[in-house]
C-alpha cells in the first residue's frame, strides 16, 4: 500500500501529515498540520454528491440572470479533468450542468436564431420571420468536408451525458423564452486559442503542430491566437470567438468533445495525459420576456437578460526536478506557473485589501488567465473552486502549497452588485395562451350547454295516425314555453345589458373623475417637486458656498495653528534663554556673595584676635608689581574713571607665574546694578608665598565704578540751612559743570580695615 499524507477529519477539516524522508522541524519537533474548508470530500466521493454541493446553486444563478464561475486548482495528475468531464457512465461536472440546464428550460426555448449575439459581447433578438430565413440561409450553406466536420460523439464517451437523475431548477419563468450557447477556448503559453474554430484544411499544404513537426491528412492544426477585449459594462471576452447555439444536452457537450480533442495534452513522468493549458467552457444563457399576448418575444434589447457560466479547468502545477520537462515542456511548464503564480498575488492583494484597508492594484493584466476573469474577481458573479489533490506521499511537498493557497482564497470576500429583475411583465402570458388554443374537455359543459339544459324539453313530436290531437298540441305549448322563456331570458338580458352600461358608464365616470383628481394631484405633487428640486438646488448651492467657506476657514486657521506653534516654540526658547541668564546671574551673585563674606569674615578674625601678630605691610615702593585679572567678558564702559595700573601684568585667568612675580593683585568684576546700569568692581589683596611654596592672595579692599544718568536721579535733599553762603557753596556744588570737573579719589589706608569700599564717582549738580 502506498504510503498516504493525507487524511480526512471532518466533513470541513483536512490534516497533512509530512511522510517519512521529508519532515517539517518547526519549533523542535515533528509537526502536522491541519486546513480547513467549506466543504471536504474524500477519495469515495461520488460525482453526483460533488455536483448538488458544487455547482448546482451556480446553475440555479445562471437560469436567474446570474453570472458563475467554477474552475478546479491542483498539482499535475490530482483529478482535475475528470472531475471536470467525469468517466464513461458517471459524468463530471459540466456534463451535469448542462443536463440541468436543459431539464430546466428546455419547454421554454425560443426556436433557433431567434437570439443572436453579436460581436460585443451581447445580445440582440430577432422576429420570428427573420429567424427562420436566417435558418434557411444556414441550410443552404454546404457543409465543410474537414475532419473537424464530424460531428459524431465517440462511443466510450457518451454514457457520460447520459445522466439517470432528472435535475432541475424548480422555479423557472415560464413567460420567458431561453437560448444557450456555448464556446469553448484554452490559454496556452498566455496565449488564447479557440477550439471551436474551423480552420481551413489544405490536403496539399502541409500544416505544423504545437511541436513544430509537418502534419498532413486531418491532423490536429493550432487556430491563431485571440485578443481580450473589455464590453460597454466593463466585462472581460474574447473577441472573435466561436459561439455555438445548441438545444441539447447532447448537441452541447457534442461541441465540448469536439474542442476537447484539440487541446493541448502532452505525456510527462508525473501524468500520462497532462493538460498543457488551461481551458475554459463558457456557457451563456440569454433570456427575453413574451409579448402582453404571450405569442411572440418582445423585441427590446433593454429586456435582455444575458448570464455566463464559465467551467475552467486549470493545468496543474509543477516542478520540472520532478517532471524531468524539456524543450517546448520545460516551457510549457514556466508558462503553467507563472499564470498560477499570477493568480495566487491576484487572490493575496484582494485579501491584503480587504483585512487592512488599503487600496493596492490587482496585477490581473499579468496573465490573461487573471485577465479574463477580472470581472468575477471584483464581484460580478459567483465564484466556486474545486482544490484537487493527490495523497500520495510524493506529492505532499506541492500539496502543501496547494492547501496554504485554497485556506486564503476562501478568506477573500467581494461585494456582489445589486441583483436586477428578469422582467416586470404579467405573469402567466404563456398559460392564458395554451388555455386560448385548448379549451376545457368534454366533462366540463360550456355555457352554451348549460343554457340549453334550462329550457323545456320537446315532446315526440312523431305523429302516429290522423286523428292524434295530442301531440301538436304538447309540441305548440313546449315551443310557446320557450318562446316565453326566450322572451324572458331577452328582457333579462336587455335589462342586464342596460345595467351594465350603466354600471360602465358609472365606472367610466368614477375613472375619469379619479383620473381627474389624479391628475390634479399629480399636478400639486409635481409643482411641489418642482418647489422641492429649485430649495434642493438652492441650497445645494449654498452647501457649495458654505463649503467653499469652510475650505477657506480650514486654510486660514492651518496658517494660524502653524504660526501659533512657531511662536510657541519661539517663547519657549526665549524663556529657557532668559531662565538659563537668570540662572547663571544667581549663580554668580551667591558665588560673589559668598566670596565677600569669606574675606569679610577671615579679615574680622584676623582683626579681632589678639595674639595674632599683625603682618608688616608692604611699603608702596617704586618697585611694586600688580596682576591685572581681567575676564575675557569685560565689556568697556568708557568711564572717565578707569584703573590705570603701572607695571601691571594683565592676564585673563590667575597663574601662578604671574602671581609669583608680584606683590598685589587686582581683579576687575562687572554685574548689573540695580537700575539696569553696569557697574564695575575693583578687588584688590596683597600676595604672600605659602609655606608650601605656592602663592595666596588675601582681598584687602574693594572700589566700584558705577554711571548714573544725570536726569534719571532724584533732586538731592540737603538739610535746611539759614546761611545765605551755605546755600550758594550748595548750589555751587550741585551744579553740574561744577560737578563734572572736580573728581574725588580714596585710597584705603591701614587704619580703615579690610573689606572697605571705596566709591569714585563725579559730583553731580541738582536739576
Amino acid at each position: 500500500i502506498p504510503e498516504c499524507c493525507i487524511e480526512v477529519i471532518n466533513s470541513t477539516t483536512v490534516q497533512l501529515h509530512p511522510p517519512d524522508g521529508f519532515r517539517v522541524f518547526r519549533n523542535g519537533e515533528y509537526r502536522e498540520t491541519q486546513y480547513s474548508f467549506k466543504e471536504v470530500f474524500g477519495t469515495l466521493v461520488v460525482q453526483k454528491e460533488l455536483f448538488d454541493v458544487v455547482a448546482k446553486p451556480l446553475v440555479e444563478d445562471l437560469i436567474r440572470g446570474k453570472n458563475g464561475l467554477l474552475f478546479t486548482y491542483g498539482v499535475t495528475g490530482s483529478g482535475k479533468t475528470h472531475t471536470m468531464t467525469g468517466s464513461p457512465g458517471d459524468g463530471g461536472l459540466l456534463p451535469r450542468c448542462l443536463a440541468m440546464i436543459f431539464n430546466s428550460i428546455g419547454p421554454f426555448q425560443a426556436k433557433r436564431f431567434v437570439f443572436k449575439l453579436d460581436d460585443k459581447n451581447g445580445v440582440d433578438v430577432q422576429s420570428e420571420v427573420e429567424a427562420l430565413l436566417e435558418r434557411q440561409r444556414r441550410e443552404a450553406l454546404p457543409t465543410p468536408k474537414t475532419p473537424a466536420g464530424k460531428r459524431q460523439l465517440d462511443p466510450e464517451f457518451a454514457d457520460m451525458i447520459d445522466i439517470q437523475d432528472h435535475c432541475k431548477v424548480e422555479e423557472v419563468d415560464e413567460d420567458n423564452v431561453y437560448g444557450v450557447f456555448v464556446s469553448y477556448i484554452e490559454i496556452y503559453n498566455n496565449y488564447i486559442y479557440d477550439l471551436l474554430e474551423e480552420a481551413p484544411f489544405d490536403s496539399i499544404k502541409p500544416k505544423w503542430n504545437s511541436c513544430n513537426t509537418p502534419v498532413r491528412n486531418g491532423d490536429f492544426v493550432p487556430p491563431q491566437s485571440k485578443i481580450l477585449r473589455e464590453d460597454q459594462n466593463h466585462n472581460m471576452y474574447v473577441t472573435g470567438c466561436t459561439e455555438v447555439e445548441v438545444k441539447s444536452t447532447e448537441e452541447a457537450f457534442e461541441v465540448f468533445w469536439r474542442g476537447q480533442k484539440k487541446r493541448r495534452i502532452a505525456n510527462t513522468q508525473l501524468n500520462r495525459e497532462s493538460s498543457r493549458s488551461h481551458s475554459v467552457f463558457i456557457i451563456k444563457l440569454a433570456q427575453a420576456p413574451l409579448d402582453a399576448d404571450g405569442d411572440n418575444v418582445l423585441q427590446e434589447k433593454e429586456q435582455i437578460t444575458l448570464s455566463q457560466l464559465s467551467l475552467v479547468d486549470l493545468a496543474g502545477s509543477e516542478r520540472t526536478n520532478r517532471t524531468k520537462a524539456e524543450g517546448n515542456r520545460l516551457r510549457e511548464a514556466g508558462n503553467i506557473n507563472q499564470s498560477l503564480m499570477t493568480l495566487r498575488t491576484c487572490i493575496e492583494v484582494l485579501r491584503e485589501n480587504q483585512l487592512y484597508g488599503t487600496n493596492k492594484m490587482v496585477p490581473y493584466r499579468d496573465s490573461k488567465l487573471t485577465h479574463l476573469f477580472k470581472n468575477y474577481f471584483d464581484g460580478e458573479g459567483k465564484v466556486r473552486m474545486i482544490v484537487c489533490v493527490n495523497p500520495k506521499a510524493e506529492d505532499y511537498e506541492e500539496s502543501l502549497q496547494v492547501m496554504r493557497f485554497a485556506e486564503v482564497t476562501q478568506e477573500v470576500e467581494v461585494a456582489r452588485p445589486v441583483d436586477r429583475p428578469l422582467c416586470g411583465l404579467t405573469p402567466g402570458r404563456r398559460l392564458r395562451n395554451q388555455a386560448f388554443f385548448h379549451p376545457a374537455g368534454p366533462e366540463e359543459p360550456s355555457a352554451a350547454e348549460l343554457f340549453f339544459q334550462n329550457f323545456p324539453p320537446l315532446p315526440p313530436c312523431e305523429l302516429l295516425d290522423i286523428d292524434d290531437d295530442q301531440t301538436l298540441p304538447r309540441l305548440i305549448e313546449a315551443l310557446e314555453q320557450r318562446k316565453k322563456m326566450k322572451q324572458m331570458l331577452a328582457e333579462d338580458l336587455a335589462k342586464t345589458v342596460l345595467a351594465c352600461k350603466t354600471k360602465l358608464q358609472e365606472f367610466d365616470s368614477s375613472v375619469t373623475s379619479k383620473e381627474n383628481y389624479i391628475q390634479g394631484k399629480l399636478a400639486e405633487k409635481e409643482k411641489i417637486i418642482a418647489g422641492q428640486k429649485t430649495e434642493l438646488e438652492r441650497q445645494e448651492k449654498k452647501i457649495k458656498t458654505l463649503e467653499y467657506k469652510i475650505e477657506i476657514l480650514e486654510k486660514t486657521a492651518t496658517i494660524y495653528e502653524e504660526d501659533k506653534r512657531n511662536l510657541q516654540q519661539e517663547l519657549e526658547s526665549k524663556s529657557q534663554k532668559l531662565q538659563r541668564q537668570e540662572s547663571d546671574k544667581k549663580r554668580l551673585e551667591a558665588r560673589l556673595q559668598g566670596m565677600v563674606a569669606e574675606t569679610s569674615l577671615k579679615w574680622e578674625k584676623e582683626c579681632v584676635a589678639p595674639a595674632a601678630p599683625l603682618r608688616p605691610r608692604r611699603s608702596r615702593s617704586a618697585g611694586e608689581r600688580w596682576v591685572d585679572h581681567r575676564p575675557p567678558s569685560h565689556v568697556p564702559t568708557e568711564t572717565l574713571l578707569q584703573p590705570r595700573v603701572p607695571r601691571a601684568i594683565t592676564v585673563e585667568s590667575p597663574s601662578e607665574r604671574a602671581l609669583a612675580r608680584c606683590d598685589r593683585y587686582l581683579l576687575t568684576h562687572q554685574e548689573l546694578a540695580s537700575d539696569g546700569e553696569i557697574q564695575t568692581k575693583l578687588i584688590k589683596g596683597d600676595v604672600f608665598k605659602t609655606r608650601g611654596g605656592g602663592q595666596s592672595v588675601q582681598f584687602t579692599d574693594i572700589e566700584t565704578l558705577k554711571q548714573e544718568s544725570p536726569t534719571g536721579r532724584k533732586r538731592r535733599s540737603s538739610p535746611p540751612d539759614p546761611d545765605p553762603a551755605g546755600d550758594a557753596a550748595e548750589s555751587e556744588w550741585t551744579d553740574v559743570e561744577t560737578r563734572c570737573s572736580v573728581a574725588v579719589e580714596m585710597r584705603a589706608g591701614s587704619a580703615l580695615g579690610p573689606g572697605l569700599q571705596h566709591h569714585a564717582q563725579p559730583k553731580r549738580r541738582k536739576p
